[in-house]
């Protein structure tokens, strides 16, 4: 039996045998088709060389885990303390406290009552270091005051304690569009309390440069960095002014971002903020440091339809903020779209970290994203373009007169618009809901809970406005769900397949995949068909819609006849899936109303289908 051959065995390859074989497979096509762009402009290459004179990013120490925090949004003090508990005794090393009309209040949060308060936090032994973070709302002192008051009551030395205040009056504004106090005034009250503060004893950190208002409204990695920095650094002149000394001011100041399912982007976001505000802290005159960084996974990749698959975005989402060097991580429970998520999601949440902390061992390593190609390549790309929208918010005269001129919204709209053209080509994909729907899915449970009160009080700067990019699909499955309670069947389209199963297999699978996006039921036959049994299962179906798909060589032959047959048999819509090219004209003719392919506007060819069904 011969020898396998060994790697030493081969010849070493370099980029031009790679190319020279791209080139071939490419057929003609143009090297740039394998590249992307990020939102933000970025190109992003099929491949890349070793960056071997890369540095380390300081962040957190090699051997040191990430804390596992999980959010409490329970607004019932009870409720909420069932599950902390629950929560600290099986994995969690920490709270996020989510107050009502804070940056991540996503429809539930705790109301900024000390009675509700104590009442939650009963039994969190703080003296053992418990990390608490704060989201606070436009009460912010309030609940600041209300946590430290507890403390004390406790007879605790607040020295001892593992609180991260969290206060963002700067990123309250952005999500509501208004706040209790305007910022130069709040700069004053923020100088204030922070100095009660540190005087009682509390370590801080006391306020945060958050990004996620500008990540949940659809902005870009860029405009998420600039906006969290340029807040970071509106906080860290307050407390200067106030008195503190610079080098104190900066350690008052940690950062949270967000984390998606875009992998390398998000590892290099995270990168990235650690980079920006070292060059901060130079232009101060400081030795950098090593920010506080934390993450929470994004909410405008959640999905109500098929939930489940959040699991999966939370996880490489997770995974992407903890090789990006993220000294705590929340994931957001799979059903947090659908309602207050319930013990089971919350324990999924928790799994999710701790197999990434125990099983794959990432955080052993200090920034093991040094040296690769793509990511520091990324890094450098997205720290130069936030560098240069963070001094146009400088420019400005820093974030909050940015967001009351409407300079930071308008840059987030460009980045939203384009995602969402992105979404209704189902060029960014969300499996689940636009590609692969289970219309038979099960409801998922979740907890009955109050929803967050609307936030209300004098606008004084538009709100960058939380999305979730799933929600236009949604609603159409929405209108699917009350077409079945109304007609007791689902709207329904046949798909009409020609020929062999060889032939029209991959475009039926698009074609039902496209239509039950938008919870359209697509009768598929199980087997090839003549033309008379076509049409016999077409009248069996009660679809009044119809889908033709097969491919290009069966189209001219049989495409034209069979249209004309649908619509004699009384199809209202006949599509066909594809692009036929020279045979447009003649299928036309023959009663083909609309082509489906991919890169189309599926939006837009659902909100159709409907229409055409009279609904």
């Amino acid at each position: 039996m011969a020898e396998l051959p060994l790697a030493r065995d081969f010849p070493p390859a370099d980029e031009a045998a790679w190319k020279a074989l791209v080139e071939k497979a490419l057929k003609g096509a143009p090297f740039a088709s394998l590249e992307s762009k990020s939102y933000d402009g970025i190109v992003i290459e099929p491949l890349y060389g070793r960056a071997s004179d890369a540095d380390v990013v300081p962040g957190r120490a090699p051997g040191t885990p990430w804390e596992v925090i999980q959010r409490v949004d329970i607004a019932d003090g009870k409720t909420a303390n069932r599950q902390i508990l629950e929560d600290l005794n099986n994995g969690a090393s920490g709270l996020s406290l989510v107050f009502q009309g804070s940056a991540g209040d996503y429809g539930h949060g705790l109301p900024p009552s000390e009675a509700v308060l104590k009442e939650a936090l009963e039994d969190v032994h703080f003296e053992w270091g418990v990390p608490v973070e704060l989201q606070l709302g436009p009460l912010c002192k309030d609940a600041a005051l209300m946590l430290a008051n507890l403390v004390q009551q406790r007879g605790l030395a607040p020295s001892d304690v593992n609180i991260r205040f969290g206060f963002d009056p700067i990123g309250v504004l952005a999500a509501n569009g208004w706040n209790n106090v305007i910022w130069p005034d709040m700069a004053n009250v923020f100088a204030s309390l922070t100095s009660e503060m540190v005087e009682q004893g509390f370590k801080g950190p006391f306020a945060v440069g958050d990004g996620r208002p500008v990540h949940a409204a659809g902005g870009s990695e860029a405009q998420e960095l600039a906006f969290a920095l340029s807040t970071a650094l509106a906080y860290m002149r307050a407390a200067h002014d106030g008195g503190v000394p610079l080098d104190t001011a900066r350690r008052l100041i940690f950062f949270r971002l967000a984390a998606d399912q875009n992998q390398f982007l998000t590892t290099a976001k995270f990168r990235s903020i650690r980079k920006l505000w070292s060059r901060v802290e130079e232009a101060c005159g400081l030795e950098p440091e090593p920010a506080f960084v934390t993450a929470e996974t994004a909410w405008r990749m959640m999905t109500k339809r098929d939930s489940h698959g959040n699991i999966v975005r939370g996880t490489i989402a997770a995974l992407a903020a903890a090789v990006g060097g993220a000294n705590a991580v929340t994931v957001l429970p799979f059903s947090a779209a659908v309602g207050l998520p319930d013990a089971f999601a919350r324990r999924i949440a928790r799994n999710t970290q701790t197999i990434l902390l125990e099983e794959s061992n990432l955080y052993r390593v200090a920034d093991p994203a040094a040296g690769s190609g793509a990511l520091e390549a990324l890094t450098r790309a997205l720290c130069l373009e936030a560098w240069t929208l963070f001094q146009q918010i400088e420019n400005a005269d820093g974030p909050a007169e940015a967001l009351r001129q409407g300079v930071i919204q308008g840059g987030v709209a460009k980045a939203r618009a384009a995602r969402e053209a992105a979404i209704a080509r189902r060029k960014d994909s969300l499996v689940g809901t636009s590609d692969f729907p289970d219309l038979a899915e099960a409801e998922i449970s979740v907890l009955d809970g109050v929803s967050s009160a609307p936030c209300e009080g004098e606008r004084t700067a538009e709100p960058l406005h939380r999305m979730r990019l799933a929600e236009p699909f949604e609603a159409l499955r929405d209108q699917s769900d009350s077409y079945l309670a109304a007609h007791g069947t689902r709207p329904k389209v046949f798909l009409a397949c020609l020929g062999r199963p060889a032939d029209f297999n991959a475009r039926a699978t698009f074609a039902k995949s496209l239509f039950e996006a938008g919870g359209i039921e697509a009768i598929a036959p199980q087997a090839a068909q003549s033309r008379e049994e076509m049409l016999k299962a077409f009248e069996a179906s009660g679809a009044s819609l119809a889908c033709l798909c097969s491919s290009d060589k069966i189209y001219a032959s049989e495409g034209a006849d069979a249209a004309k047959a649908l619509k004699e048999a009384g199809v209202k819509h006949v599509y066909l899936a594809g692009k036929p090219g020279d045979l447009v004209a003649e299928l036309k003719s023959a009663g083909v109303e609309s082509f489906v392919s991919a890169g189309a506007d599926a939006l837009e060819t659902l909100r159709g289908a409907y229409a055409n069904l009279g609904a």
